[in-house]
């Protein structure tokens, strides 16, 4: 006799016919967005409240509520929520960028009157105010020595101290060096500068100069210096922190002693951002005008030297050509801004890639 076995294994649910939910169709979000503005233009300009600032305002706050009551009609409210939250981030980047391209815009419309060959190749020496002449060629010899002579004081300083906190450190010394660079990331730069002028020009450069204190690029470089250093040794501090303990471990396993280790392994790995860290110094003492203006004086004649007599710089340059009673001298000063802006610009860039060039191996 032969008897059947019959398997009562469960079956599995039955699929659903389609595993894809409703969604917006691609043209909803534009249509919405145009839909708001018209409504916004209609709204402020119809009650006479205001501009076209207030009308992308409004379009805006329209157009994030009808996007949620759209998504939230045809996806959910979970989904809706999140195309809300995704429009609200991407509403604030195009909110930090437009400043941005205003200012990009601004420079580049109004600076490129005097982007010639006078502007780059003269100085503002016996220039008068009915003069269409002049340029800026002794302001930018004074920002690349000064800024340059900062940089060369300042980098390896700052860099050195950022090591011996985060590999040498400890203690109470340590965290007093960690105080005091907070503390001097405060300091506003006419502070330094009044600091450079009681202590370097009017007492120490009468030393070398006859009994007589005299302005230098070599004291704004001092000051510069001053305001440099602690976004070096912060940021320089922060990029050695991120390195990963197993590279340091790994060469003290193998025998590498400590000092080739952060030679070798430690910085090249924290390069770039030591180098970014370094450039935003570098760019906000080459905008830095009270030092400048205090400590070296200004002129309008070319100095190559910059440890006698005054000189000046681009952005103390653009300071005084705003407020000169010329009609030329707006066109100088917006030139000035755009040089300084791509001569800051040009650096980064350029050190961003010897930096990446030069980084630790993967």
């Amino acid at each position: 006799m032969t008897m059947t076995v019959t398997s009562h294994r469960p079956q599995p649910p039955a699929q659903p016919a389609t595993l894809r939910a409703k969604r917006l169709p691609g043209y909803a979000a534009p249509a919405i967005a145009v839909v708001a503005l018209l409504a916004a233009a209609g709204l402020v300009y119809g009650t006479g409240l205001g501009g076209p600032v207030l009308v992308v305002v409004v379009a805006a706050l329209l157009y994030l509520a009808g996007l949620f009551l759209a998504a939230n009609a045809v996806e959910g409210r979970r989904s809706a929520r999140n195309r809300t939250w995704s429009a609200l981030i991407h509403s604030a980047f195009v909110l930090a960028v437009l400043p941005l391209a205003s200012v990009v815009w601004t420079l580049v419309s109004k600076g490129a009157e005097r982007l010639d060959g006078n502007f780059f190749g003269t100085s503002m020496n016996n220039i008068g105010a009915r003069d269409a002449n002049g340029g800026a060629y002794h302001a930018i010899v004074g920002t690349l020595e000064q800024v340059g002579i900062a940089t060369l004081i300042t980098v390896p300083l700052g860099v050195l101290c950022a090591i011996y906190v985060v590999e040498y450190g400890r203690g109470r010394f340590a965290f007093t060096i960690r105080f005091f660079v907070d503390v001097m990331t405060g300091i506003p730069s006419i502070v330094t500068g009044l600091f450079v002028l009681a202590f370097w020009v009017l007492i120490v450069s009468p030393w070398f100069n006859d009994g007589r204190p005299g302005f230098s690029g070599f004291a704004a470089a001092l000051a510069l210096s001053v305001l440099m250093l602690p976004t070096v040794v912060r940021s320089t501090e922060e990029m050695l922190r991120l390195v990963p303990a197993p590279l340091r471990e790994g060469a003290y396993a193998l025998g590498v002693p400590k000092w080739k280790t952060i030679l070798r392994v430690v910085l090249p790995t924290a390069l770039p951002g030591i180098v970014t860290g370094i450039m935003l110094a570098i760019a906000r003492a080459a905008g830095e005008t009270a030092p400048v203006l205090l400590v070296a004086g200004g002129g309008a004649a070319i100095n190559f030297n910059p440890f006698e007599n005054n000189q000046s710089s681009l952005a103390l340059f653009v300071y005084q050509q705003a407020g000169e009673a010329s009609k030329y001298s707006p066109a100088r000063a917006w030139t000035a801004a755009l040089t300084l802006v791509a001569l800051v610009l040009i650096l980064t860039v350029a050190a961003k890639l010897l930096a990446r060039r030069n980084r630790l191996g993967r």
